[in-house]
């Protein structure tokens, strides 16, 4: 069989077990959601933390209820890594250091998971499990829940209430994230990945001689961190490590993963909106935009230029041998078009067009599907800008799902999309002007022009994945990635629950004759292009002096 047939066929398989999935998740998240009823370990819970699951919040204080879970996990994380030297199970690891440690827990927190560290390398056994797998649920229940809340000032009127915070975080992880990764880790146990509490042992090797590798609870850190889009690998090789990935099979059901929840959820906002319709077309747009960032890279990354690749069957530089370009391409655009950051290849190793595919996927910001929630929220919100562009088209005040998009509106979704180019940009400026972070490049040229702003690309858009080649190691790169993660990801919070008080506030508008049919394919192409245009005018003079200069030379 031919590389690309496999690849293709790779890519059907896919597509068929989201399709089966798509139905039954996306009506059970919305029932979850919907539900007045708490079970009794959500009871537990919440007499726990003291909070009252029934209490309704207007936007701001669904606000401070996001940032202050999220202050206090950042705070718990980096105090569970200063102190890993006095913990059990430490496997002799010493305490992380400060900025190092700062940085871990801003990605953790934030559902990046980027990693300046050797995941068998520096964490033990109870920073591992009792840290990073837990923010993997957690982080991605806040993104859910702050998505949740944005359906509900969609299908609310007259009104700022958008729900509980502490009830949709805690169900959420508890009947979502919690079973779902149950199920999957026992998949993933059963096809080879590892899973227990073992020390330092030395491992043999098929050339002859030893390694020392530690074992670990991975199959399911591996489950959550494809479940919630988190992305960090409990070894350096991430999900190309063969604990981690063990078979061409578990590479196709680790993508599944990753995408499931982000693609059933339009189904949700369908339900919860009363127009199953509506979830449809913001599924063909995220679609659409996926195949055909699949389309791209498969030909970038198949095209034959030379011998070498004629022999190899396409690009196999940083490629995995066990999964082939096809797969591999069908990876790192999942990846990188949601918030996961997992990688079963080297990105920096990808054609110099390749490579700029998979940056573009983030820098659309991660919509198709995007992250667990994220994406659900980062499209509702290109949404509402592609009906405002409509209407001024048309001359007609733009409304969506019965709300007008006034001025109000349009300023919190502006802000939104403004945030996180501002973000990579000037913190990639700043990197390539200083001379101590230009230090930390490997690579001269586009290349190495391309590592630092796919790193602050990365961070900003907190999906966590890295050009090798970049040593972001340093107090620099630590430090500013830290918190170019932080403000990436709770500043565009706080204009999507703003927009989603503003429009639970409203009373619903009639539709006319006049109003724009936004569950028709003529929108999906309208909501398409104005995600392009809008990201390739922001991105396309740094892409240009990145990957496109790169690919073109090649």
């Amino acid at each position: 069989m031919s590389p690309v047939l496999a690849g293709v066929l790779q890519l059907l398989a896919l597509i068929v077990a989201l399709g089966l999935a798509y139905v039954p998740l996306g009506d059970y998240m919305a029932k979850v959601y919907s539900s007045d009823k708490h079970l009794r370990v959500e009871k537990w819970i919440y007499k726990g933390i003291g909070a009252n699951p029934n209490t309704e919040m207007r936007w701001p204080a669904y606000l401070r209820g996001v940032l202050a879970f999220s202050a206090v996990s950042v705070l718990f994380l980096y105090l569970l890594q200063r102190l890993q030297g006095h913990l059990p199970g430490s496997l002799g690891f010493s305490a992380i250091d400060p900025d190092q440690a700062f940085n871990t827990a801003a990605s953790f927190v934030t559902n990046t998971n980027w990693q300046s560290y050797y995941g068998e390398q520096a964490m033990g056994h109870v920073v591992q499990t009792a840290g990073l797998a837990v923010q993997n649920f957690v982080s991605a229940a806040v993104g859910i829940a702050v998505a949740v809340a944005l359906v509900r000032g969609f299908s609310r009127s007259r009104t700022g209430e958008l729900g509980n915070f502490w009830s949709d975080l805690v169900r959420g992880v508890v009947r979502i994230l919690l079973p779902l990764s149950v199920v999957a880790a026992i998949v993933l146990v059963a096809c080879g990945a590892i899973q227990n509490f073992s020390g330092i042992h030395s491992v043999g090797q098929f050339m002859g001689g030893s390694q020392q590798w530690n074992g670990g609870a991975v199959a399911s850190q591996e489950a959550i961190k494809e479940v919630g889009t988190n992305g960090g690998g409990y070894f350096n090789a991430n999900s190309a490590h063969p604990f981690e990935n063990p078979t061409p099979f578990t590479n196709l059901f680790e993508i599944f993963l990753l995408l499931v929840i982000p693609f059933a959820l339009t189904r949700t906002f369908g339900r919860m909106v009363g127009s199953i319709r509506q979830g449809y077309a913001i599924l063909a747009t995220m679609a659409t935009i996926w195949l055909g960032f699949i389309a791209l890279m498969m030909w970038t990354e198949f095209a034959h230029h030379g011998p070498a690749f004629d022999i190899a069957g396409g690009a196999m530089e940083g490629k995995e041998n066990r999964f082939g370009v096809g797969a591999s391409s069908i990876f790192a655009v999942s990846t990188t078009l949601t918030s996961t950051g997992a990688v079963d290849s080297f990105h920096s190793s990808f054609t110099g067009l390749g490579g700029g595919i998979a940056m573009l996927g983030m820098q659309l910001g991660e919509i198709a599907p995007g992250g667990t929630g994220s994406g659900l929220y980062g499209m509702l919100i290109m949404a509402v800008i592609a009906v405002f562009i409509a209407g001024l088209m048309v001359g007609r005040t733009p409304e969506y799902l019965g709300k007008k998009i006034g001025t109000r509106e349009i300023k919190f979704a502006a802000c939104y999309i403004l945030i996180t180019p501002a973000l990579v940009l000037i913190f990639t400026a700043a990197a390539m002007a200083l001379p101590t972070p230009g230090n930390s490049m490997t690579n001269s040229g586009a290349h190495g022009f391309s590592e630092i702003l796919y790193a602050y690309t990365s961070g900003a858009n907190n999906n966590g994945s890295a050009f090798a080649g970049l040593n972001a190691d340093t107090q620099w790169f630590n430090s500013t990635i830290g918190i170019a993660m932080l403000l990436g990801r709770f500043l565009p919070m706080v204009f999507v629950l703003a927009l989603a008080g503003s429009l639970a506030e409203q009373k619903p508008v009639p539709a006319t004759a006049g109003t724009l049919r936004t569950e028709k394919p003529l929108f999906t192409g309208l909501l398409v292009g104005a995600i392009l245009i809008i990201t390739g005018l922001t991105y396309f003079p740094a892409l240009a002096l990145g990957p496109l200069a790169e690919g073109l030379a090649s």
